[in-house]
């Protein structure tokens, strides 16, 4: 069966719809494809209702046609569990939090971990931390000689040097801020650990900001030059990954495992400039930009170099993601409404 691959289609200027959005992000690389050929076993996806897990989903499902690919979530949203259906992709529903639901869940040679919480965390602190500690507790304890990767944050790590190469899992150990963080520290730690005992290797995604036309950090600037409001650039740069890269990055992470699990940063070699991505979008709007506040010397600034050695370099360019995002809101497109707070410096989310 031959597979279409990012590399053999032409990228488009604009997209109709969220579903051609959709078509497109989901759409693999070759070196996903490549990669699944040669990965034994099935997938099963946890958190697959989320803003990332249904592209996610089908680009493994895209890749590989004669795995089973399995979605798990409580399907809040009924439309979500059809979409995934109808491409295919089996689903289960499941509390996460249930955990005598999480030990009946089918057990396959490959997880991809995506629950959590982080949109309010600091309102719900005791959900954020049982969402971000306990689940992984249930979910590693139940599957034993898996290959896994779970999804984790840049911001586990401290700020570092915006002129210098960025923070690694080698040499920045994690310095959590706030609630949000230390609770994603503990998912790692709790994968770590499960991670030795039941011999599963896996890694864990430490990922940067993921672009999507729906939200991300490119919409959040956006948004604010569109309205005339203050963009905050004390934090002056931020690591911007096309979404699909990012996941493609992601799921070929199976194949890269460690016991105990090893993080691995997911994003671009170069930042994005606030302030420079801003005026770009003042062009495109035919808008001027307002700023606040000062650049300061340090941000959330880690070093992908790694990613960018198992898989090469991302497909999508910024100016391509600048484009996409500012052509979607201008048309009045749909948006998931959930700011990344990349300014963010307190570690409040």
């Amino acid at each position: 069966m031959s597979i279409l691959t990012l590399e053999t289609i032409k990228a488009p200027v604009s997209f109709r719809d969220e579903a051609h959005l959709e078509e497109f992000l989901s759409t693999p690389t070759r070196g996903l494809v490549e990669d699944f050929a040669k990965l034994p076993g099935d997938i099963l996806i946890l958190g697959v209702a989320g803003k990332v897990g249904p592209t996610l989903a089908m680009m493994a499902k895209r890749a590989a046609p004669g795995k089973r690919v399995i979605g798990v979530a409580r399907f809040s949203d009924a439309d979500v569990k059809r979409r995934l259906e109808a491409a295919g992709i089996e689903t289960i529903s499941c509390n996460l939090l249930d955990r005598e639901a999480v030990a009946k869940l089918p057990k396959v040679e490959n997880v991809v971990f995506m629950a959590g919480k982080k949109f309010g965390a600091d309102e719900e602190a005791p959900f954020t931390w049982a969402m971000n500690a306990v689940v992984p507790a249930y979910v590693a304890e139940h599957f034993s000689n898996t290959r896994f990767v779970a999804f984790s944050t840049l911001c586990v790590y401290p700020f570092s040097p915006v002129d210098g190469p960025g923070a690694t899992p080698d040499d920045t150990p994690p310095t959590p801020l706030g609630e949000y963080a230390n609770s994603c520290v503990a998912r790692e730690r709790v994968f770590q650990y499960f991670s030795a005992k039941t011999k599963s290797p896996g890694r864990l995604a430490r990922l940067n900001y993921a672009i999507d036309c729906r939200y991300g950090a490119l919409i959040d600037i956006a948004l604010k030059v569109l309205h005339g409001e203050p963009i905050d650039i004390r934090t002056g740069v931020a690591n911007c990954i096309w979404q699909g890269d990012a996941i493609a990055f992601i799921l070929r992470s199976l194949l890269h495992g460690s016991i105990p699990a090893k993080a691995i940063n997911i994003g671009v070699p170069q930042t994005a400039n606030v302030r420079k991505a801003a005026e770009r979008f003042g062009e495109l709007f035919g808008k001027t930009p307002i700023f606040s506040g000062t650049e300061q010397p340090t941000a959330w600034h880690n070093d992908c170099t790694e990613a960018q050695r198992l898989f090469g370099e991302p497909a999508i360019d910024l100016e391509t993601m600048i484009r996409w995002n500012a052509d979607w809101l201008q048309r009045g497109l749909p948006l998931h409404h959930k700011p990344t707070h990349y300014e963010e410096r307190e570690g409040h989310f």
